[in-house]
């Protein structure tokens, strides 16, 4: 019992100096995956808690479920929407993309470490996939919000190229085993049979998972979340039986079913999201824990060139190749080939080679350790500076600080949501009556300083005030640009878009003749939103700007795929641009 009760401690001690030491992370901009890390390896055999552990059949386990996890709220919270720019680029990057990192990072390993081409090719295989849910993470503790076309296609690559790697971790282990020496045709059919099943599998089970969640009645609606999430790791463990990729069939059911918009989403989401975080934090712990520092001396040397391999080579050519028929700015293919970073699955996938018992398998695993180490450090530290950089970051969001789903039939998709006025809020000032709320909002209540105020359409909204709307939850943006605070300077309609509005029809060579700017021989005879588009490949985002001379066109609204509005900054020579070219 003494046990027990003592392996209870520990874990909890663990877990909470992991969680509370995040704060500090945040303020110093250390990526806090770096954190749970550091944590499990000062309680391992070479820190200060002095406990030795190398169980990796249960870090097996523990990596492949906190995967599964981490990986169905990732497709919980990708939207339909962000498909419109980001879909195509980011399977390309999630595929064709891996599997050139793999090979490139491979045959370096393979000369480097000394190794036959095969097990050159595990290594890369095992560093090959992204962890853009790190990236995120670190912009948001800086506040940081990217434009919605870099945004969305790491979202999607992030979710989708787990798969890929693990298919070709797997295939080569597989291919180790069995003594071969070269790739043959068994990888092809390997491939289409993971994907394809966890393809379907995924989709078709997520929505047999949403139409569950709406038609049960649960005696309480904490269950909702849990039915979920149970939902999810069925369907991981049943393609994975069945021979198809479970990562990608967890990813795909989160995506379907959170796009069903189910029965207690907002609900759902929130346990999800501390369930995704509980579960990084249990996973480097048990990672840290794995890891034996002083033997990672042996291997820092090789480990630091295939780290700088991966980082100033492979990732970027494999990003050049995979987004060349998008005709992405080379300031957005810049800043994804960097912050390709390296997180949680390389180490779990690292477990794999230790857990079939291949020979070299604890030097697979040490070079993959300290690549994930060195992407940490370098790229973690640097990702948000490099945003603001190349121009990247766009206007941020307001959010609201509640949010209450109205869960009944008649009222789906409805909510109320709660705002906290700033001093710098855009409402404050303002009438009750002259605030632009859209057609099918309503003001529910406003209290200041503990009082409810009484419905008095002259009344003044001051800072401080608690605001409380009934709206849809498609308006819960607009709405947050209102009782939200101010932009930063940088980002107010003026600095970031310009005072000269353009509709999208107008003719670009007419507003050259009043601007006096030249237009390319390629754009005679286009409208502006017509050159806007073609400028980005058919898919602009709010933000996206081209360079005529001494004047920048701006996309400045976005609405079914196409320019609904556009603006104009006049630049003087040499002045500050971010444009297509």
């Amino acid at each position: 019992m003494d046990a027990v009760n003592q392996l209870i401690l520990f874990g909890g001690l663990l877990a909470l100096a992991a969680i509370v030491l995040t704060a500090a992370a945040a303020r110093s901009g250390a990526p806090l995956l770096l954190v749970f890390l550091g944590v499990g390896m000062l309680a391992g055999e070479d820190g200060i808690g002095g406990v030795r552990f190398d169980d990796f059949e249960l870090s097996f386990f523990v990596g492949n479920l906190s995967l599964a996890v981490i990986l169905f709220d990732g497709g919980l919270r990708t939207r339909y929407e962000s498909f419109r720019v980001g879909l195509r680029p980011a399977l390309s990057l999630a595929t064709a993309g891996v599997a050139i990192t793999a090979g490139i990072t491979g045959v370096f390993a393979a000369r480097l470490l000394d190794l036959p081409l095969l097990e050159g090719l595990l290594i890369g295989a095992i560093v090959g996939s992204t962890d853009a849910a790190a990236v995120f993470s670190l912009l948001h503790t800086r506040g940081m919000r990217l434009k919605q076309r870099v945004a969305a296609t790491l979202e999607i690559e992030s979710g989708s190229n787990d798969p890929m790697a693990v298919f070709l971790t797997i295939v080569l282990i597989d291919l180790l085993l069995a003594g071969k020496t070269t790739l043959d045709a068994t990888v092809i059919a390997g491939f289409v049979q993971q994907m394809g099943l966890g393809t379907m599998i995924g989709i078709a089970a997520g929505h047999g998972l949403a139409w569950l969640i709406d038609r049960l009645n649960l005696v309480a609606a904490g269950l909702y979340p849990l039915l979920a999430l149970s939902g999810g790791l069925l369907i991981f463990g049943l393609t994975g039986v069945l021979g198809g990729s479970g990562f990608l069939a967890v990813y795909l059911a989160g995506l379907t079913l959170g796009n069903r918009r189910p029965r207690g989403e907002l609900h759902i989401l929130r346990v999800h999201d501390g369930l995704a975080w509980l579960a990084q934090i249990v996973m480097f712990l048990f990672l840290g824990l794995l890891v034996t520092p002083s033997k990672l001396l042996e291997t820092a040397a090789p480990g630091l060139v295939v780290a700088l391999v991966l980082m100033l080579i492979a990732r970027p050519i494999a990003v050049l190749v995979s987004l060349l028929p998008f005709r992405f700015p080379w300031r957005e293919q810049v800043f994804i080939a960097w912050v390709g970073l390296r997180g949680a699955v390389p180490i779990v996938l690292a477990v794999f080679p230790l857990f079939a018992g291949l020979e070299n398998a604890h030097l697979y695993f040490n070079v993959a350790f300290f690549v994930v180490l060195v992407s940490l450090i370098v790229q973690g530290w640097t990702i948000a500076p490099l945003a603001r950089l190349l121009g990247l970051e766009a206007p941020p969001l307001g959010e609201p600080v509640q949010r209450l789903e109205i869960d009944s039939p008649e009222r789906s998709g409805f909510e109320v949501v709660g705002y906290r006025l700033a001093e710098e809020s855009a409402a404050v000032g303002l009438p009750l009556q002259d605030l632009p709320l859209p057609e099918t909002a309503r003001l529910v209540s406003v209290i200041r300083k503990g009082d409810a105020l009484a419905a008095n359409p002259e009344q003044v909204l001051r800072p401080g005030d608690a605001v409380y709307v009934w709206l849809r939850t498609e308006d819960v943006e607009r709405v947050s640009k209102i009782f939200g605070p101010q932009p930063p300077e940088a980002f107010t309609d003026a600095r970031y878009f310009g005072i000269f509005v353009i509709h999208p029809e107008a003719e670009l060579e007419g507003l050259a003749a009043v601007y006096g700017f030249d237009v390319p021989e390629r754009a005679k005879g286009l409208t502006v939103g017509e050159f806007l588009a073609r400028s980005f490949g058919g898919r602009p985002v709010v933000g996206d700007r081209v360079r005529l001379g001494g004047v920048e066109l701006v996309v400045k609204e976005i609405r079914e795929g196409k320019v609904s509005h556009a603006s104009l900054v006049l630049r003087q020579a040499g002045g500050d641009t971010f444009s297509a070219e």
